[in-house]
């Protein structure tokens, strides 16, 4: 019987693979440089690494779980092809209107000028009908005229559309009519309708979640139909489960996930941010703070009683996605950003970065700029090679770099590269305080969990800067994001409008609504494999004060929806807005409560990875192989010898204290001078100050 599933996270720089023994119970590891040219064949050349270290064939593999930047890439470098947009008649400026929101308060300008939109004007063609609020029809949907549409579409050209009619979230006739039209007469279109892609009102953010979901469309369909295709040369006949993982913290079978790409668009951080939450629970700690640090960008994210955070109010890029994901800030501080001179003569870092290809100046591909990795190896906080010495690292054109950029600044070389990496840990630092302190909750009181390759590097410095007591560092950290994709479970959201005051909403609708969701939800999971009895299903619902522009998430009981169950969530509302805002005039049980949205997640649970615990022993003398290496904590101090400990010497129970730098395969950990760090039974590093040293 097939007994491995495998966990593969494409990243920027390199692609991270984990394979679980559901026999054994026995966990590898490992990583491949990433392909960005055609991001399945580094994928490919995982399974093959990682097949090899366990010694199984094709035929062994059980599934696969794949974390992609493909959609998120595509969006943040703005690489949107030809795109239509079809809406009512008479709204065909609803992307020009859009919203009132502006960045920044327009930052450092008294002006600020509208970023181009996601569709031109002249590719927006109106339909006329009309629906209204309760999905009634006001005006009959002109059949003729959208074959005009469809016909002027397919003759300029434009094979990609999103279909958003106002009120369709209270009823899709009018767009599945359109569909139909679009169907005969334009039949090599990739359409995306919104009452498919978010059931919910805004009509700006509902069409703009449309239009998002058909622009990534065709290349993530054809990247994941490219890897499924070749995943089939490993198995023969079988077809291999192949699994997509979904912004909101669940997977999807790639077969339904090419009919929803958008819900893929915070894939790779989703998995890191329940991959550490996973570890950090086991573990014992309750209130964490994520930061995956990755060779273009570090994902921070909030864990409360061990789950991640989840919003409706993200955006990728410069285009809002309504969709529910988990709550991940993500800031150009990875590995591979680049150190540059503003033209006030002022050093940056970020957000650009050298990638994978040609990477930073260290990876001897014609790097042109220092980034954070050049830095951290002229000052010997990392070794001078990656990858366990798979990779191995040109240390001169690093100092190189670093000396001749300190020198345009007028600093010592030491000066300079700490001053890169100071900048880069309170890019950081902000965006870890952005959400916490921004929404209401003290830094202070919360766990720091590092993973990813870069993700540990400035711990300490982020310990002091953040005041945090604490940080875990997970076993083989860079591999996190891939061990959380075999952690989830396969889950598919659901939503209905429903706006209606408290006092006046019907349990019999509401109870209504919440059977149509279920269904929905049940078939979804019935489609990916699971028997009835393993459907497990979640409500909730949005509520605001009456005349609230936003909503608030509470949780739905199961079972019969009544008056009393109605009383009992809008009594937890008030208790959720309290909480979210933090004062207690925020909370006020005398004003009117509106619901807006209902909501229905549909799970189906998945058998995961066990974490070993093992027994403490008396910490050693040593710690097997030392080695001694010059690295330089502090630019005034100057170099100093540190202990070079490889982790895999490290039982638990071991304590440590710095300075002192802790390698391993794929991620290095430098304890800085004042800080103390110890194994404990799970494995993990619990990274602390040391007694009596001040922050």
């Amino acid at each position: 019987m097939p007994r491995i599933r495998i966990g593969i996270d494409t990243g920027g720089t390199f692609t991270d693979v984990v394979a679980f023994d559901e026999e054994s119970g026995a966990l590898v590891t490992t990583k491949t440089p990433s392909t960005p040219s055609n991001p399945a064949d580094g994928f490919l050349a995982g399974i093959d690494k990682v097949l090899a270290l366990v010694g199984a064939g094709g035929d062994d593999i059980a599934a696969v779980s794949h974390g992609t930047t493909v959609a998120t890439n595509q969006l943040l470098e703005g690489k949107v092809d030809r795109l239509g947009f079809v809406t009512n008649t008479g709204y065909e400026a609803m992307l020009e209107i859009a919203r009132q929101s502006v960045p920044d308060g327009y930052g450092n300008s008294y002006f600020w000028v509208k970023p181009d939109r996601i569709v031109p004007r002249d590719l927006v063609l109106g339909v006329e009908g009309r629906l209204d609020v309760t999905g009634a029809e006001v005006r009959s949907f002109d059949e003729e005229g959208a074959r005009a549409v469809a016909r002027w579409f397919r003759d300029h050209d434009v094979n990609t559309l999103g279909v958003c009619f106002l009120h369709s979230y209270a009823n899709p006739e009018h767009e599945e009519r359109m569909r139909a039209v679009l169907a005969e007469e334009h039949p090599d279109c990739v359409v995306s309708v919104s009452s498919q892609v978010l059931r919910e009102y805004r009509e700006y953010e509902r069409a703009m979640t449309t239009l998002v979901d058909a622009a990534v469309k065709p290349r993530l369909s054809a990247y994941v139909t490219n890897i499924q295709q070749r995943l089939g040369e490993y198995a023969g006949d079988r077809a291999i489960p192949f699994y997509v993982m979904k912004s909101n913290g669940g997977v999807l079978s790639a077969d339904e996930v090419v009919h929803q790409p958008i819900t893929t668009v915070l894939s790779g951080p989703a998995a890191g941010a329940l991959g550490a939450a996973l570890i950090a629970k086991v573990a014992g700690f309750d209130q964490v703070l994520t930061s995956d640090g990755g060779g273009t960008s570090t994902d921070v994210s909030v864990v409360i009683h061990g789950e991640p955070t989840l919003t409706t109010e993200g955006s990728v890029g410069a285009f809002p996605s309504k969709i529910p994901m988990i709550d991940v800030v993500t800031v150009g501080a990875g590995g591979g950003s680049i150190a540059w001179l503003s033209p006030e003569g002022t050093l940056k870092v970020g957000p650009q970065s050298a990638g994978a290809d040609p990477g930073p100046l260290c990876y001897g591909k014609g790097g042109r700029d220092v980034t954070i990795t050049d830095a951290h190896v002229f000052l010997g906080r990392i070794p001078p090679h990656l990858l366990g010495g798979e990779i191995p690292l040109d240390v001169e054109a690093a100092d190189r770099g670093i000396r001749e950029l300190a020198e345009r600044l007028g600093l010592t070389p030491e000066a300079c590269a700490a001053g890169v990496l100071e900048i880069s840990a309170w890019n950081q630092a902000n965006a870890l305080r952005q959400v916490t302190v921004k929404r209401g909750l003290d830094v202070r009181d919360f766990t720091l969990t590092t993973f990813g390759g870069s993700g540990s590097l400035l711990l300490c410095r982020l310990m002091d800067v953040l005041g945090i007591p604490t940080v875990l560092v997970p076993p083989n950290p860079g591999n996190v994001s891939a061990f959380g994709l075999l952690t989830v479970d396969v889950k598919n959201d659901y939503v209905q409008t429903h706006v209606a005051l408290a006092d006046q909403v019907e349990a019999a609708t509401v109870a209504g609504l919440y059977d149509d969701l279920t269904a929905q939800a049940a078939q979804a999971l019935a489609v990916e494999g699971f028997a009835p009895e393993q459907h497990h299903f979640v409500r909730t619902a949005d509520l605001r004060y009456f005349g609230q522009a936003f909503e608030v998430r509470v949780p739905v009981p199961d079972g019969v929806v009544d008056v009393a169950v109605l009383a009992d969530v809008a009594a937890a509302f008030h208790a959720a807005h309290r909480g979210l805002y933090g004062y207690d005039f925020s909370c006020d049980p005398t004003q009117q409560v509106e619901w807006v949205n209902l909501r229905v997640s549909g799970i189906g649970p998945i058998q995961r990875p066990e974490i070993t615990r093992h027994p403490l022993v008396d910490p050693p003398e040593s710690f097997g192989r030392v080695n001694v290496r010059a690295v330089c904590f502090d630019a005034a101090e100057g170099f100093v010898d540190a202990p070079i400990v490889q982790r895999s010497d490290l039982a638990p129970g071991a304590a440590l204290s710095g300075p002192v730098i802790i390698e391993e395969f794929g991620s290095t950990v430098p304890i800085h001078p004042g800080f103390t760090a110890r194994v404990d039974e799970y494995l993990n590093i619990i990274v602390t100050r040391a007694e009596g040293a001040q922050a």
